[in-house]
């Protein structure tokens, strides 16, 4: 496994990666409709766009092997760490937490004192088994769903509260 950064070729093989993923590893914390508000097949053009320049802007990172798109990750300069996922059959084999190494190495050279994320019902134990802390519980609205998920930050560089 390679653990790089994003080139714009990558797009394609990232979207399905995401739809793929949200539609059967979050199944079975989420409902149809909720899988389907959260990765819509309707939405899929304009994600593209807004993903392509937001993935862009971030610093993301692409975990790969033989040449196929197996995980990513990305971070705000704030320090959001906005999305996380990685191939459906790849479940814990250790390519989302080679993907989070390489993200706080970069937050501690941009010195942030924390990152966030939104974490899903799903990703909270890995989160957790990072040493993520729960801030908080949110219901969010997407496509007038209603979806659980977990404001979650991490300490870095020693910092010990959490700006909200």
């Amino acid at each position: 496994m390679e653990i790089r950064r994003f080139v714009e070729r990558d797009i394609h093989a990232i979207l399905d990666l995401f739809y793929e993923t949200v539609h059967t590893v979050n199944k079975k914390d989420y409902s149809p409709e909720q899988l389907t508000a959260w990765a819509s097949p309707l939405e899929r053009e304009q994600r593209h766009l807004e993903w392509l320049r937001t993935l862009r802007s971030h610093f993301t990172l692409v975990a790969e092997e033989n040449n196929q798109v197996i995980g990513f990750i990305d971070l705000t300069a704030e320090g959001l760490l906005d999305r996380l996922y990685v191939h459906k059959d790849l479940q814990r084999q250790g390519v989302a937490s080679a993907l989070l190494d390489g993200i706080l190495q970069h937050a501690k050279q941009l010195e942030l004192s924390e990152i966030k994320t939104e974490a899903s019902i799903t990703a909270k134990p890995f989160f957790k088994k990072h040493g993520f802390r729960e801030i908080k519980k949110q219901q969010i609205e997407k496509n007038g769903v209603i979806l659980t998920n977990f404001l979650m930050y991490l300490e870095i560089n020693g910092v010990t509260s959490p700006s909200i």
